[in-house]
This record gives structure tokens, sequence and C-alpha cells, in this order.
């Protein structure tokens, strides 16, 4: 089944791939860049949640397919859960990884390392253009270290070691990655309820 992710991340679209085919094999993961393009809504919600299915709802409105979305970032524990949703944007220049990292870091940079806990966190929401809607979440706690370790990931990934774990998440082998993720909890929730349908 042919189904829009409506993300124009290649690092995302290659990892929710894999993630899928494991899960649901029979769902064929396109991206953005592989249907004709369309005016993208901004992200205005206040939820990960929203934000998912804001932006699903716009891909099947502009596409007639169905379509996955999701909407994840860092919530860091000494900030009360800021970037959240404004992970991505969290410099001010929407997907600046290295800015967004940076900033993070600096605000943080005197918080003792017992205080330096947080977690990733993922909303990933299925609409089809029947009007069936699905929302999943997927959460990994960890803590975020002073300095960026590791090649495999984007993002917070190279700041953040999740809890049983002595490395980031981008030093993680990309399988070890999907098994623990929280994109990769969130997308296979989904796919098993989309399974059930």
């Amino acid at each position: 089944m042919k189904t829009v992710l409506a993300s124009r991340n290649a690092k995302k679209l290659k990892e929710l791939r894999r993630i899928l085919a494991e899960v649901a094999p029979s769902i064929e993961l396109v991206g953005l860049d592989d249907v004709p393009e369309y005016p993208e809504a901004p992200e205005t919600e206040l939820t990960f949640a929203g934000n998912a299915l804001l932006k699903a709802r716009e891909a099947v409105r502009y596409t007639g397919l169905p379509a996955m979305a999701d909407d994840s970032g860092i919530t860091v524990d000494a900030l009360n859960g800021m970037p959240g949703v404004f992970s991505a944007r969290w410099s001010g220049r929407h997907g600046d990884d290295r800015a967004n990292l940076e900033l993070m870091l600096g605000q943080i940079g005197d918080v003792p390392d017992e205080h330096r806990g947080g977690a990733f966190v993922c909303a990933a929401a299925y609409v089809h253009p029947d009007g069936t809607e699905l929302v999943a979440l997927g959460e990994v706690r960890g803590r975020i270290i002073r300095e960026p370790r590791g090649e495999n990931g984007f993002g917070y990934d190279p700041v953040f070691v999740p809890e049983g774990h002595e490395v980031t998440t981008a030093e993680l082998a990309p399988e070890v990655k999907d098994a623990l993720s929280h994109r990769g909890r969130a997308f296979r929730d989904l796919a098993a309820r989309l399974a059930e349908l």
C-alpha cells in the first residue's frame, strides 16, 4: 500500500523504511520528494500529536494517498520539557541541527550531570483518505551529555545517552537504534494497530 511520509528528511525516511519493513512490509513508504509538491502547513500545534496529525492530514488532502507523519523532539528536564515541539527550530532556524544542539547545550551548561535528564518523544500519525486517523506515542528516557559523540544519528542524537546505555544514540548501530528509539517505538505501535484494521 503506497503511503506518503509527510517529510523531506531523507534520514528519517530511510529510518522509517527500515522499521516498517520489519512490522508492515505491505506499506510502500514514499517521501514528499516522491509526490507532486504542495504547500506545507506550518507546525502550529502545541503537542507532538497535534503536529503529526496536521502534517498527515495535509498530505492526504493534497495527494489523495494514505499518509503518515511524525512530530518528535527532545524534552529536557532542566528546561521544563523544552525544546519539545520546537526542537527542530530551537535556534530560530528550522532544521539547523548544529545550531539547535549548541543552543540547548549552552542553556544547560551549568546544570550538574545528575540533573541532565530528558527524553526523546515521538508522536506518529496515520491518516487515511476515508477519514481513519490513528496516533501512537513513543518515548525513550536518558541523559544529556556535555559534548557530541557519534556519526550515526541526526538532530540531538550525538548528545543523548538512553537509559541502560553508555553510548549516545548517534553511536548506536542503526538496527540497535531502531529497536529502542522513540520513533521506532511509535511507528511499530502504529504499524501494529494498522495491521488490526
